[in-house]
């Protein structure tokens, strides 16, 4: 679903990320690993188009996504505040993102409704994005992502500043909207989180995938010990 080939992105003699090949599977639940400054909010941007690259190319169904748009229909987002609009509240601003989908009132509404657990009053009170917590800010750039019901869902560090009930309703419904057909991919510093939820583990490490594994019963093991955790 997404290729990726003779990828490289530099900042002047510095080589930041560095993939030769790579394929994402349509239906794979794809978690990214690694440091600070490892390369994997460079590699998620790099998909997106949203920074270009020094050499190589990224395919979304064959498409090159530097060549047309046609991906974004299909691909909900999310890696940083940058993505949100701080002088809307947050329901004017679902409300863009779904006409921007051709989604009416009814059809966020409906949306918010089933998904009104992982959401305090702040997402509906009449608050300005900016005045939000930084937790409810991802709250808010998470359910915009999901709420086109995309086909691929790109999330740079979902769990960040979420408290403990708000990460564990993630991860369910990371699981359920892959069971039901979305190729998800995220990056993230918790360990646990992304062994729990990704069939697929991709380490990256000075911008080079060090390893590539699908998950099994050691993987969390293996990955605290790579970083020191104990």
């Amino acid at each position: 679903m997404i290729k990726i080939n003779n990828l490289k992105k530099a900042y002047g003699k510095k080589i930041v990320l560095s993939i030769d090949d790579l394929t994402i599977n349509a239906l794979e639940l794809v978690g990214i690993v690694g440091n600070n400054g490892a390369g994997k909010t460079t590699m998620l941007s790099l998909i997106l188009d949203l920074i270009k690259p020094s050499t190589g190319t990224v395919q979304s169904k064959d498409q090159l996504v530097s060549k047309t748009d046609d991906w974004k229909n299909y691909t909900g987002s999310y890696l940083n505040e940058g993505f949100l609009i701080p002088f809307l509240t947050p329901m004017e601003f679902l409300e863009f993102i779904g006409k921007l989908h051709g989604l009416n009132s009814a059809d966020i509404k409906a949306f918010l409704t089933e998904n009104a657990s992982f959401y305090a009053e702040d997402i509906t009170a009449k608050k300005y994005i900016r005045e939000l917590s930084s937790g409810n800010k991802n709250k808010v750039g998470i359910l915009a992502s999901m709420l086109s019901k995309p086909e691929i869902l790109i999330l740079d560090e979902p769990f960040a500043n979420l408290d403990p009930s708000s990460q564990s309703w993630l991860k369910s419904k990371l699981k359920k909207m892959n069971d039901d057909g979305v190729t998800i991919i995220i990056s993230s510093h918790d360990l646990k989180h992304v062994t729990d939820i990704c069939s697929r583990i991709l380490l990256i490490e000075n911008g080079i995938i060090v390893k590539d594994k699908n998950t099994n019963a050691e993987t969390l093991d293996e990955l605290e010990n790579y970083f020191n955790v104990r």
